[in-house]
């Protein structure tokens, strides 16, 4: 009975207790922080807004309207056509080639590109010696730029100066001497994406060998001492334990795949051509390089706006059943 009227008695104290007020320094020093938070917020802000805000809805802008070949102005010379540049584009036989070509590359770089950097972290996971000077070196290539890759892929590939066409015809292999690696049809886009797999494997192989690196020592000798094989250990164990770095690669693989430009502008320009019902299409037309083809030559600045919109719904619909279909197994 004594505790209990003591617990109630402490009841009616608290709530008999005034609760303290805030004073206006508090108050104060809460507006201080905010305005200080957004000054340094605001430089970034500004960016945003001017360098992809804007572009993203003035790309949209574009896209309802028709820009006069003659002269150009950046909103009075418009003509607003509605949706008609994107009906044009169903009817496009070079724009559905394009997206054929860029689903064919996306097909041949995003699981050479896993399968690669996967290659890599697994042999430098090893204890070897200078194991640091080949992260360095395996990495390197990830951040020189995509246009010097090419011009010094072109090279690599020219019939004339490439250094691989002469160490082919050392074995007897003579089929790339004339047109080269880049000059034939059948063979230009897996070279295109064989030299942008070795720039962009040292990416993933940093992430999966922080990945494997995670990994408990111990589940690998457990599966050691019942038995299993170095292939069931690295199918049981390694494979399910970095799946979400698949997955990330899969999805920025993907965006990156279905936004090509700059490896094929460098080593082919959209060619050789191949003749796809009685009409000469590039054998590496993807769309973003017709994207940039129609904007910039064609000066089709609504069609082309029109296409990167597309392109867009293209890249999302795609990234979300990769990240639904990898997202239940991870």
């Amino acid at each position: 009975m004594r505790s209990r009227r003591g617990s109630e008695s402490g009841r009616q104290d608290r709530a008999e207790t005034p609760e303290p007020k805030r004073s206006p320094r508090f108050g104060r020093s809460r507006v201080h922080d905010s305005l200080t938070a957004y000054t340094f917020l605001a430089p970034f802000v500004v960016i945003f807004g001017v360098f992809l805000a804007y572009p993203v809805f003035y790309s949209l802008y574009l896209a309802l309207h028709r820009v006069p070949t003659d002269s150009f102005d950046v909103f009075g010379g418009l003509v607003f056509v509605g949706l008609s540049n994107f009906a044009k584009l169903m009817a496009d036989q070079k724009f559905w080639w394009s997206v054929l070509m860029t689903l064919y590359y996306a097909a041949l770089i995003i699981p050479t590109g896993i399968a690669a950097s996967l290659a890599l972290a697994l042999l430098l996971h090893n204890r070897l010696k200078w194991v640091a000077v080949f992260r360095s070196a395996f990495f390197m290539p990830y951040v020189l730029d995509m246009l010097v890759i090419g011009i010094v892929w072109t090279l690599i590939y020219s019939p004339h100066v490439g250094i691989l066409v002469r160490i082919l015809e050392t074995v007897g292999i003579t089929a790339f001497s004339e047109k080269g690696f880049l000059g034939m049809p059948g063979s230009a886009m897996p070279a295109v994406v064989f030299a942008n797999v070795l720039k962009g494997a040292g990416f993933g192989m940093i992430l999966y060998l922080s990945a494997i690196q995670n990994i408990p020592r111990s589940l690998y000798e457990a599966a050691e001492i019942d038995g299993a094989s170095g292939w069931q250990r690295f199918r049981a164990i390694t494979l399910p334990l970095v799946k979400p770095i698949t997955l990330f690669m899969v999805i920025i693989g993907t965006i990156s795949a279905l936004n090509a430009f700059v490896e094929v502008y460098a080593m082919t320009s959209g060619g050789p051509n191949v003749d796809v019902g009685g009409r000469a299409l590039g054998a590496t037309w993807v769309t973003g390089y017709y994207v940039f083809d129609t904007f910039y030559t064609q000066f089709k600045l609504g069609y082309a706006a029109a296409m990167s919109y597309v392109l867009l719904a293209l890249t999302l619909i795609i990234s979300l059943v990769n990240r639904r279909f990898l997202r239940s197994e991870v």
